[in-house]
């Protein structure tokens, strides 16, 4: 049984700006803003929610199936998954479009400036969850619109478990459609930027959301991170990372570990902590796909971290 993640693919292309760019904006004229950065750095990555969560996944050894729409420009990621063992029987090509792409340029200060292209993404909901077979467990990870309701709304009429995951796509969403997929969903995670926005909008508290789901799950970057349930707060520490390298995609590997420990059905403290170490492990590399390790190393690391092993 697979665990099936609804997302986006993307190219991430990362510029490095070698000055400040508050040395070339003037505040006085902002309104006619019309500035050039020279970027001698570049690099193009493979990203996306569901290619991150994915490949964290398959390093984990655990059974996977991206869901996802692309562009006719996919062909480099698609060699990329098949080197990794990860089928692509569900991601699906949209002729005439682009895969996703985002540009960020980050200047000496780590301010970024970030253009995002949706592109093959807004056409998320052409994929159905019921087009995939063997499935145990689910995410709906930030995707198309469409895609995010109709998955979700999928995912619960076959009675399929799935971790909701709004993420960069909170803006999209009303307060009345998140708590309709709160209610559809059986965890919710999100960052603890996204989770003030996730409160207000719907005007649930930490608990209420709680009640409303078997767990809710509040990530905090280097102070770790927050499980709610009916019953109890989980305060999971965060693991120290090797080297702080790059934080891009460490959302996305605390999910995939998140996912592992849902599907083998461990206990809460547990399955934190394998999410935090995925994600200090990520911290450590620069890109969202070019960390490596075996299960065995994973898990050896975790013994390191904790003192015991799952």
């Amino acid at each position: 049984m697979s665990i099936l993640v609804c997302g986006s693919y993307a190219y991430d292309n990362i510029m490095v700006f070698h000055d400040r760019f508050k040395n070339h904006i003037l505040p006085d004229k902002v309104h006619i803003l019309n500035v050039s950065f020279l970027v001698p750095e570049l690099r193009r990555e493979f990203g996306g929610c569901a290619g991150n969560i994915a490949y964290n996944l398959s390093l984990l050894g655990e059974p996977v199936l991206p869901m996802a729409t692309v562009g006719t420009d996919f062909g480099p990621y698609a060699d990329w998954l098949t080197s990794c063992g990860i089928p692509d029987r569900h991601i699906k090509v949209i002729d005439g479009a682009y895969t996703a792409q985002a540009f960020i340029t980050t200047d000496l200060d780590d301010n970024q400036i970030t253009a995002f292209h949706p592109g093959a993404m807004a056409m998320a909901h052409e994929n159905r969850v019921d087009e995939a077979e063997g499935v145990s467990l689910g995410i709906v990870s930030p995707d198309g619109y469409e895609g995010m309701v109709e998955h979700a709304e999928q995912f619960a009429e076959a009675g399929i478990p799935f971790v909701f995951d709004p993420g960069q796509g909170m803006p999209m969403f009303d307060g009345e459609t998140l708590k309709k997929i709160i209610d559809q969903a059986t965890w919710v995670v999100v960052n603890d930027y996204e989770a003030s926005l996730l409160q207000e909008r719907t005007g649930l508290s930490p608990h209420e959301i709680a009640e409303r789901t078997r767990a809710y799950i509040v990530t905090r970057g280097g102070e770790g991170s927050l499980i709610h349930t009916r019953e109890h707060r989980y305060d999971i520490p965060a693991v120290p990372a090797q080297r702080l390298a790059d934080p891009t995609g460490c959302g996305d590997a605390y999910r995939a570990g998140l996912l592992y420990g849902l599907r083998r059905e461990l206990d809460w403290e547990t399955t934190g902590r394998i999410a935090a170490l995925m994600g200090a492990i990520k911290i450590a590399h620069h890109g969202t796909q070019n960390h490596r390790f075996t299960a065995d190393e994973f898990f050896q690391r975790f013994h390191e971290a904790f003192g015991y092993r799952p």
